[in-house]
């Protein structure tokens, strides 16, 4: 899968250099980040106007239309995350009302889809990492702030400064003991 400045995403199959599908074409937001779910067969897309989108995989058009699509911030969606059996959803990014971190449930109506907002990082979210083994959500800042959330309590854990500048990567090792972030420093 791939997504660019221009808004398009197309998906490629590896011994085939033409795309299989085409889900956006250029001229849309630019693309903020991608990925598949872990069953494989949903894509979903943010973008920077704020919206996520996503899509079946398995589609025979040529440019299909995805099934959801939706503003999940007024500002920019910036990253996003598949929750268990990817009818949850979280995303990062930046709203007016500083709720940055959202968790979104895709099996009902989009005006009752947003299940908790959380206020958090002053400027906006800018990468978010899920955690499965303790249904945690850990995300990072434009303010150097990370934010762990318990999912099942719908509440903030943690709160902590790792860098003077914005938090632009994290990543969880395999047993789900630690994590390490990156900045833009």
């Amino acid at each position: 899968l791939t997504g660019a400045q221009d808004g398009s995403v197309r998906m490629f199959e590896w011994t085939r250099p033409q795309q299989l599908v085409c889900f956006r074409q250029a001229g849309n937001a630019r693309v903020t980040r991608m990925y598949f779910n872990a069953q494989g067969n949903k894509c979903g897309v943010a973008d920077g106007e704020g919206f996520l989108s996503i899509w079946q995989v398995n589609q025979t058009t040529s440019n299909p239309k995805p099934y959801l699509s939706w503003q999940c911030h007024s500002k920019t969606t910036s990253d996003f995350a598949f929750i268990t059996s990817s009818s949850l959803v979280a995303t990062s990014g930046q709203s007016n009302d500083n709720r940055n971190v959202c968790l979104w449930d895709t099996l009902v109506s989009s005006g009752n889809s947003l299940i908790h907002a959380f206020t958090c990082h002053d400027h906006g979210a800018t990468v978010l990492q899920y955690v499965p083994k303790h249904q945690l959500l850990i995300s990072g800042g434009r303010k150097g702030y990370i934010c762990i959330f318990d999912i099942r309590q719908r509440q903030i854990l943690f709160t902590f400064q790792a860098h003077e500048s914005a938090v632009k990567a994290l990543a969880l090792d395999p047993s789900e003991d630690y994590f390490v972030t990156g900045s833009a420093e």
